[in-house]
């Protein structure tokens, strides 16, 4: 996500920002459209979701939603009470949880209710993380996907592993999976794709992407004809990088993306449990 993007969400999302008695809240009408959610009847929906998610989490959803009337004007000049919620930290994480993590609105959201502080420079380290994370979590999908495929090509495990194996070396300028593997300092019973900069990852998972494409479309079959396919969409990918000056077997190793997760769940867990219970809000 963009820095411009980031501190304009940012903003938005401290101006709605209250406080009563030391609790931080946000009104459930102003999230409604910070996440993008034009009908209140949807939103609603998430909200019930959110709540189940609290309760099953052994918490009293009262202590974080708790139901408020306020006044609106309407066109006409006259007033009408409309219902409201306010929403602890907690409740607007879970909020953002059950929303599509690829709307940068709800990412952001994602991470700015999972942690503590509400300093941009550290939502924004935050984010790069759990774009890492992400990255990873597709890529996975994106393999299991080529490997279902090629299965029903005729292909089998040892197979998947020969294919992807010489579309890494394709990738990396012909270094092996374990020169990649001994360079990046990841154990042999590893992916190297856990020890990979977020670049290299998506790198890996576009080529993937192209392959599992191609091989439906042109109805391949065979661990020759795919293999050939793999391998050159690594190395239009690594073409298309080289250009831009970037080499990916040159680039530094990232933290273990196993230890990062864990390290990111506890924090997370650890901040949303500092969050404070509301108190009931008279009606505006």
């Amino acid at each position: 996500m963009k820095k411009e993007i980031i501190q304009k969400l940012h903003t938005s999302f401290e101006d709605v920002a209250h406080e009563q008695d030391g609790v931080e809240f946000w009104l459930a009408r102003d999230l409604q459209d910070l996440l993008g959610y034009d009908d209140w009847k949807n939103f609603i929906r998430v909200i019930e979701k959110a709540q189940e998610a609290c309760k099953n989490a052994q918490h009293d959803p009262l202590d974080h939603f708790s139901e408020v009337g306020k006044m609106v004007e309407l066109g006409s000049g006259a007033k009408r009470r409309i219902v409201d919620l306010m929403l602890t930290r907690y409740a607007c994480y879970l909020i953002a949880q059950n929303g599509d993590p690829a709307k940068e609105p709800i990412a952001f959201a994602q991470t700015y209710f999972a942690v503590q502080t509400r300093k941009q420079e550290l939502i924004e380290e935050r984010l790069q993380l759990m774009e890492r994370l992400q990255a990873r979590e597709k890529l996975e999908a994106t393999e299991s996907e080529l490997s279902r495929l090629i299965y029903e090509r005729g292909v089998d495990n040892q197979g998947f592993a020969r294919i992807r194996s010489k579309g890494d070396a394709a990738l990396f300028g012909g270094s092996t999976t374990a020169q990649m593997k001994k360079k990046l300092g990841a154990p042999d019973n590893r992916p190297i794709a856990d020890f990979l900069p977020t670049l290299t990852i998506k790198a890996k998972d576009f080529a993937a992407e192209i392959t599992n494409f191609n091989v439906k479309k042109e109805d391949l079959n065979g661990e020759q004809k795919i293999t050939r396919e793999h391998v050159k969409n690594n190395t239009d990918v690594r073409d298309l990088l080289t250009k831009r000056g970037i080499y990916p077997e040159q680039l530094p190793p990232e933290e273990d993306i196993r230890k990062l997760e864990r390290r990111v769940n506890t924090e997370t867990k650890k901040a949303l449990e500092k969050t404070k219970k509301l108190k009931p809000l008279k009606d505006n």
